[in-house]
């Protein structure tokens, strides 16, 4: 049976409650809080809904993540990276990268990303917990992703690319500088072709709670402020 939260209840239900079908729909209600995100977060699970419903939150097993010693770059993106076609940077339009990847997509129906979400992570964000990195051509924002970073864990949520290779760059320059950073994995929620060619594979859930419970209050090396500068 489907949990419903309280606004007055920020605890989630065990991760092996979750529903097989669908995948790993755990709960629904609640709100959008910061509090209630980052207690998600370190819980397991995450929002994705479609507007005009219930906020859901979802921990699907299996879950499709990276660690960032096993990504994988292609020849061809070594060589976009080397040509210096774009420039990356970390931090510096976190709003207009979260309002890129909610841009209707050729292949969707709609965007899960609803105002209600963007407002919550551009907070999350001031409050220094979700980050972006954007992918820049000249003046122009070309491409970017952006997620939230716990101890040793980034949480990826959604990416963008307005121009070929685009999002590659900035997921791949973040990944090389999380591995740097003492990063050990890169969740990565649910599976797809992009993400598998970048190196991504699936884990148990127990397998990915376990993380968890080791990473998440690890100390890191990034100083998301330095970077941003």
């Amino acid at each position: 049976m489907l949990t419903w939260l309280t606004r007055d209840d920020l605890s989630f239900p065990a991760l092996n409650r979750a529903l097989r079908d669908p995948n790993g729909l755990l709960a629904a209600g609640g709100d959008l809080s910061p509090e209630r995100l980052i207690a998600a977060y370190r819980h397991g699970c995450f929002p994705w809904y479609e507007d005009g419903q219930p906020v859901l939150w979802w921990s699907p097993d299996p879950r499709m993540v990276l660690p960032p010693a096993e990504l994988k770059v292609s020849r061809s993106l070594r060589k976009v990276m080397r040509q210096g076609r774009f420039s990356v940077t970390f931090d510096r339009a976190f709003p207009s990268v979260i309002r890129a990847c909610a841009e209707p997509r050729a292949y969707a129906r709609g965007t899960w990303i609803t105002p209600a979400i963007e407002q919550a992570y551009i907070e999350l964000h001031r409050q220094g917990i979700a980050h972006s990195v954007e992918t820049w051509q000249g003046d122009s924002l070309v491409g970017g992703l952006y997620g939230i970073a716990m101890g040793r864990l980034f949480f990826g949520e959604s990416m963008f690319s307005r121009a070929t290779d685009a999002s590659k760059v900035a997921f791949a320059t973040l990944t090389q500088h999380l591995e740097q950073s003492g990063f050990v994995l890169i969740d990565c929620q649910m599976h797809t072709a992009h993400l598998e060619s970048l190196g991504a594979r699936e884990i148990s859930r127990t397998e990915f709670a376990r993380y968890l419970e080791q990473h998440l209050d690890a100390p890191n090396n990034t100083n998301w402020a330095d970077l941003a500068r």
